[in-house]
């Protein structure tokens, strides 16, 4: 690879063909259910060529030799010579995996592995029609031909060249004379590596009509064939690349297109007009189409000779192709940037919002009224720039759930499973670090929902359901947070089953276990080293996974809970903030120290009679509603000297959840809600249980932000 390339020029690869990898994964999986949507057959074939353009480009020929092996297969498959399935796919999917392990080389400044050769055999031979031992010859052209009026005219130079010589091979089948210079001209012009001119294309054009049309005549085919081969002798020596202009593309294609549409076609018309009009030894006709191609100056040319072949043909074909050439490309209306600019920008605006936070405190104070609405407005300017900036930061959630079609099809090829993955929502949008932070807990989710909830094809007959397993991922927008919703319609989960491993564990005493309600027995997936499959697998089986999940969205300031019905299915529900970087909190007060607690956390606050608590197994607690919460002084947990303080009558106390779980914190005073902008502690201080971080509030005093799960694990 030319690692000395210019470096602009392989991160433009590397962010395009970065974006193509990842919908050909989609569109894959998208293909084997609907295996005759020519427009996705189509998509993907452009997929595997455009990526395969920009890596000969850098000279990447690990990578073009997989995307070529692969392009040629779907141009089988768009070609109707072979059928889509699951066979094939595996095949398709395996090179795409090998795609994009050597665009992680390249990334990296590697030189690219190359594709094993046993697997570019077997895309090879999945090339060839179906039933064949060799392409067929003959109907290819005409499906290259017609491919290009549905692709809005977009064919490969390997196409463009073949479109040559089926048209010369037509024309020797009806004139032997001719046939033999013309078709050693058009080779020349077809599979040279020689640019060509104008003057020399226009004469290709009219060398093909001419021979097209009037079936070599006697008394001219000297004259006729050396006026022909002059330019193309000129075009073996013109240029290095058999490169033509946008503008000379057209005419060609107007032209073909305006004798019938296919070289057969074309071919099959002009065969009866020869006996009809007697033609054939009138001489004077021959050397006029070959005098003509000499004139340069005029670019009509070809397409005036067009009808003669085309008859009216010609004007349909060329109309929609000028309208296209008209319109100029319009400007771009999206610009990349680096996200760490995106971050300094969110700093900045993070600081704008405490100045505002701080000025808003002074204006409550004064009693001037200019000052009022110059930190109103100030209050206004400062929330919708906060707003357009997160804008610039948000991302769909389609980045994460693209991934889920190939991950539930290959699952599902595994374990002998039937599982169609619907999706909903895939357009909410939500920060770009939180798209990449859910990716692997809904992952987890995905696969346990194929693995646990979905029962094989013959379980669910017998149940009285489909063969095919459902599992539906959505997403919704609530507020300042996103809904996530992974369900299925599997068997559901038994909570006796979930209490007798609970106990077998070492979770709870059998005592414990019985009081678990369910939805405290679903809870229980998500402990450590918990599982309910009684064989260790390469999928499941360990209980890390759902861990993994509940540790990973505790930290992303979001809750987790289950719903199930046994024989139903189940129904998980993740709720995260749309952006960790600017926090809605409550401010609390615990003696003289400010501390915020995330809202996102708070469920209800009241004043409570700390005289009228309980003690249940040794721990203090409150019943509200019939509810009950355990009560912890954090205020014993957080500041100095907290536990030797006497305890008052009465108190503020905070329910705050976590996943299904709540509890009541006592705190001294309550200030406030305020959005605070989350700075890290420093390297002193990281890793300070219960702590999130710190922040300056409006007063400018420094607050910290509680983590109520890491809280709680540690003190409580």
């Amino acid at each position: 690879m030319a690692f000395d390339a210019d470096e602009e020029i392989l991160q433009d690869f590397l962010v395009e063909a970065g974006e193509i990898l990842e919908k050909l994964s989609e569109q894959l999986v998208d293909l084997e259910q609907h295996p005759d949507d020519s427009d996705l057959l189509n998509a993907i074939f452009r997929g595997f060529h455009t990526v395969k353009g920009g890596a000969g480009f850098l000279q990447l020929e690990a990578l073009v030799n997989c995307c070529h092996s692969a392009e040629n297969v779907f141009d089988t498959l768009r070609n109707h010579k072979r059928k889509v399935d699951s066979e094939l796919m595996d095949v398709v999917l395996e090179a795409l995996d090998n795609v994009n392990a050597m665009f992680e080389e390249v990334r990296n400044h590697e030189e690219p592995t190359p594709a094993p050769d046993e697997l570019i055999a077997r895309l090879d031979a999945l090339a060839l029609p179906e039933g064949e031992g060799a392409p067929v010859a003959d109907p290819q052209p005409e499906h290259e031909e017609n491919e290009p009026s549905e692709d809005g005219g977009d064919i490969t130079d390997d196409e463009f060249e073949q479109l040559l010589d089926a048209l010369q091979d037509e024309k020797s089948e009806e004139q032997a004379p001719a046939s033999d210079s013309g078709a050693s001209s058009g080779d020349r012009e077809g599979s040279g590596d020689d640019e060509i001119t104008d003057d020399e294309f226009e004469a290709l054009l009219d060398q093909l009509h001419g021979k097209g049309q009037f079936a070599g005549a006697p008394a001219g085919e000297d004259e006729a064939v050396r006026k022909e081969e002059k330019p193309a002798a000129k075009a073996e020596g013109g240029g290095s690349d058999d490169l033509i202009t946008d503008d000379e593309f057209e005419k060609l294609l107007d032209d073909l297109h305006g004798k019938g549409g296919s070289p057969t076609a074309g071919g099959e018309s002009s065969t009866p007009k020869k006996p009809a009009g007697a033609k054939e030894p009138s001489a004077p006709k021959e050397p006029s189409a070959a005098k003509e191609p000499p004139a340069p100056k005029e670019p009509a040319k070809p397409k005036a000779e067009a009808p003669k072949p085309g008859k009216p043909e010609t004007k349909g074909a060329a109309t929609p192709a000028m309208p296209a050439r008209e319109h100029a490309p319009a400007a771009e209306t999206t610009v990349r940037v680096d996200t760490k600019r995106l971050d300094d920008i969110m700093n900045m605006v993070g600081e704008l919002v405490l100045v505002r936070n701080r000025l808003q405190r002074l204006g409550a104070e004064s009693e001037d009224e200019h000052m009022h609405k110059a930190v109103s407005n100030l209050d206004v300017v400062t929330t919708d720039l906060q707003s357009a900036v997160m804008q610039t930061r948000m991302q769909p959630i389609k980045k994460v759930f693209g991934r889920f079609p190939r991950v539930v099809r290959d699952l599902a090829r595994n374990l002998k499973k039937e599982v169609n993955l619907v999706m909903h929502g895939e357009d909410t949008d939500l920060d770009k670090n939180l798209v990449e932070a859910l990716s692997d807990p809904l992952v987890h989710l995905v696969r346990n929902s194929v693995d646990h909830g979905i029962e094989a094809p013959e379980v669910r007959e017998k149940a009285g359901k489909p063969r095919q397993g459902t599992v539906t991922l959505s997403a919704e927008q609530e507020g300042d947070h996103i809904l996530l919703f992974i369900e299925d319609d599997g068997a559901g989960m038994d909570p006796e089953v979930l209490r007798r491993k609970a106990v077998e564990k070492g979770i709870y005493d059998q005592d414990a276990a019985d009081r678990l309600t369910d939805s405290e027995c679903f809870n229980l997936i998500f402990a450590a080293g918990f599982s309910t499959k009684e064989q260790i697998s390469d999928v499941s089986g360990r209980g890390v996974g759902m861990d993994v999940v509940k540790t990973k969205i505790g930290q992303l300031n979001g809750q987790l809970s289950i719903e199930s019905q046994l024989g139903k299915g189940s129904r998980i529900v993740i709720k995260v903030p749309l952006t960790l970087a600017i926090m809605p909190t409550l401010m609390i007060m615990l003696g003289d120290q400010s501390f915020a607690l995330p809202l996102v956390n708070v469920v209800e606050i009241f004043h409570l009679d700390l005289t009228k608590t309980n003690i249940v197994d040794g721990r203090e607690c409150i019943v509200v509603r019939e509810k009950v919460f355990p009560l912890f002084h954090i205020k014993r947990w957080l500041v100095r000297d907290g536990t030797s303080q006497e305890v008052p009558e009465n108190a503020h106390v905070v329910i705050v959840a976590m996943g299904t779980k709540q509890v009541g914190f006592v705190v001294d005073q309550l200030v406030g809600q305020e959005e605070v902008v989350i700075k890290p502690l420093g390297r002193a201080l990281q890793g300070t249980p219960g702590m999130a971080g710190a922040t300056i509030t409006g007063d400018g005093r420094i607050a910290l932000i509680i983590d109520v799960p890491s809280l709680l694990q540690h003190y409580g």
